[in-house]
């Protein structure tokens, strides 16, 4: 049964300002890091064209999304077209258990790295503070390995800023807007990746 009851005007401007936060950050992001999220596309870009995979990780809800975009890879984002090779190394819980309870949670990345990525891959690396020991710790490894590393954090950008090729940082320091914005950023490059490699057919 629907309620008749009008919301409170606190709850809706609640709301009002919520999503112009939200913007707010995001276009700040876009302004000072479009140049990057090309740059970063490009590298994503040219991975998939050559054959390689991009391997995604991070904590917590960086873990959901890296999550979310290798299945938009693997399955499809909006047009059809072949599977991408794209492996969120947070998916398999005896992978990270195991990894964990023998080396350690900060090596539960860089031991799924070390198993999967090869020379020309991508790491596609996610924390909003850039500081999670895990994520640097695979990072370091997916360089020594020959990866292309990519950092998406925000907080001023934290340690992982420095240790990738690619930096995107979110100009704030509240985790679920930085979250936002790294999601509208990897939706963003996943219809790049279908324009780039699976262009529509011109109109007849």
């Amino acid at each position: 049964m629907t309620s008749s009851r009008r919301p409170d005007a606190s709850s809706v401007e609640q709301l009002r300002a919520h999503f112009e936060e939200s913007a707010r950050v995001k276009r700040a992001f876009a302004e000072a890091g479009a140049e990057a999220m090309a740059r970063a596309a490009a590298l994503v870009i040219e991975a998939f064209r050559a054959g390689r995979k991009v391997l995604l990780f991070g904590n917590g809800g960086s873990a959901a999304d890296a999550q979310h975009i290798a299945d938009e890879w693997t399955g499809r984002f909006r047009r059809e077209r072949p599977p991408l090779p794209a492996l969120a190394l947070t998916a398999n819980t005896s992978d990270l258990t195991a990894i964990g309870n023998d080396y350690g949670f900060e090596h539960v990345f860089a031991r799924l790295v070390t198993a999967h990525g090869k020379p020309g891959d991508v790491a596609l690396a996610l924390s909003t503070s850039g500081n999670s020991p895990n994520v640097l710790v695979a990072v370091a490894e997916a360089r020594r390995l020959g990866l292309v590393t990519i950092g998406l954090t925000g907080k001023g950008g934290g340690k992982l800023a420095a240790e990738v090729d690619v930096a995107l940082v979110v100009p704030s320091d509240a985790t679920e807007r930085i979250q936002e914005s790294h999601m509208t950023f990897l939706h963003a490059l996943c219809e790049m990746v279908d324009e780039a490699l699976f262009p529509a057919p011109a109109p007849a």
